[in-house]
């Protein structure tokens, strides 16, 4: 019985991090032809941020793209206490973040010269 307190402590330790990436330009990125490279809005799931962190960048780097610098905006908690307004639709993306134990690109905007 002692088990089963333990993994629901895990379970409850996993967090959803709000992280803008920008990624530069690398061949098969997907981004459009004369972009110079992207900034992604993402919510991350993890154990604290530096996991999430941790886990985008390998995601990103997966899918042939080049993060060059992450900014990280906190959780739901700390978003809202910092006077943030978080619409139905992001926080059903940030349930299903954590849901999925999966990172979410909610947004991704294309950067030119």
């Amino acid at each position: 019985m002692t088990d089963k307190p333990e993994k629901q402590k895990k379970a409850s330790r996993q967090q959803v991090y709000t992280l803008v990436i920008e990624v530069g330009r690398s061949p098969g990125d997907g981004l459009p032809a004369k972009s110079t490279g992207a900034a992604l809005m993402v919510y991350a799931s993890g154990v604290d941020e530096a996991e999430a962190v941790r886990e985008t960048v390998a995601i990103l780097k997966q899918a042939d793209m080049s993060p060059l610098d992450v900014s990280g905006y906190g959780t739901l908690e700390e978003r809202l206490e910092a006077g943030d307004e978080i619409d139905e639709e992001e926080r059903g993306l940030m349930d299903r973040a954590l849901s999925e134990n999966s990172v979410i690109v909610a947004q991704m905007t294309p950067l030119f010269d």
